[in-house]
């Protein structure tokens, strides 16, 4: 399960990149409309909001010192996950109003 979660991880962090940089392009060349974020919505941030948190909270349950055995490091990271998206969408609506 470890390689799901790096594999989710790094998909996310990707995503999270080419949102931040393909913003920061669309603003510096004079093309807001071209703007990833813009694009993609709310639920394309928050995929990768949840692309991002699976693989951090399952990776952090893998690696804990407490030992956990793989359905709770599932469960664990499937929480962070959900809390994530939860976040992206409060970011979101806080950064609108």
């Amino acid at each position: 399960m470890v390689k799901v979660y790096a594999i989710s991880l790094v998909v996310g962090i990707i995503g999270l990149l080419v949102v931040i940089m393909g913003g920061a392009f669309a603003e510096n060349v004079g093309h807001p409309e071209r703007d990833p974020s813009e694009l993609m919505g709310i639920r394309g941030k928050a995929a990768v909001g949840a692309l991002v948190g699976f693989g951090m909270g399952g990776m952090s349950a893998e690696f804990s010192p407490l030992d956990f055995t793989w359905p709770v490091s599932l469960l664990l990271a499937v929480i962070a996950a959900l809390l994530s998206v939860v976040w992206v969408r409060y970011a979101v609506t806080q950064a609108g109003s």
